[in-house]
């Protein structure tokens, strides 16, 4: 036989259900105004005002330091304005901090491929992988890397043995597939 709960057992379940309302409500304003924060740091990027980008994400790190995303975007806009070197610091750091995230090790490789040191690119990119076997952004970049890697690999090859006809075929694939012809503007 069932019995009818107490009034007082009903007052404790709408309490807790109120309660947890209340704590949805308290969780969700915060989200609102992160998402407000990073979309006007994106948004400013976009417009290329990187120095007020630069200065919002500075603002908004300085209350929360350890963002992960806001320190990522922070990290892009210092190598869209060409400042490899705090660049790369933030992204090594959100390595060491997030080492689950991809797209740190993505941007690292990015820089390290830009300064020439493409052993330490692919390392990165491999680190990129292993933390998201499905991040075709790495993948990609992954390929880039490894025909330069291949290109350089073919042009000591030839140098040491410059009679051989088919190096010279490869670095020309490799260089077409690196560095594609433009195709004509099409008229109107």
């Amino acid at each position: 036989m069932h019995t009818l709960p107490s009034p007082l057992n009903i007052l404790q379940k709408m309490a807790a259900l109120l309660m947890l309302c209340a704590l949805l409500l308290v969780t969700a304003m915060p989200t609102r105004a992160l998402a407000n924060d990073y979309t006007e740091v994106n948004r400013l990027v976009t417009a290329r005002k990187l120095g007020e980008a630069l200065a919002k994400a500075d603002a908004y790190l300085a209350g929360k330091p350890r963002d992960p995303q806001m320190r990522f975007i922070k990290g892009v806009i210092h190598g869209d304005m060409g400042q490899s070197a705090e660049a790369m610091t933030i992204f090594r750091q959100l390595n060491q901090d997030y080492p689950e995230l991809p797209e740190p090790y993505n941007n690292l490789a990015v820089l390290y491929a830009g300064q020439g040191d493409l052993d330490k690119a692919r390392n990165a990119l491999e680190m990129a992988i292993r933390t998201n076997p499905s991040y075709a952004a790495a993948h990609e970049n992954l390929g880039d890397v490894l025909l330069q890697l291949a290109s350089q690999s073919y042009t000591k090859g030839l140098q040491f043995e410059p009679r051989n006809v088919s190096i010279p075929n490869k670095l020309a694939l490799i260089r077409n597939l690196l560095n594609p012809p433009t195709s004509p503007t099409a008229k109107p």
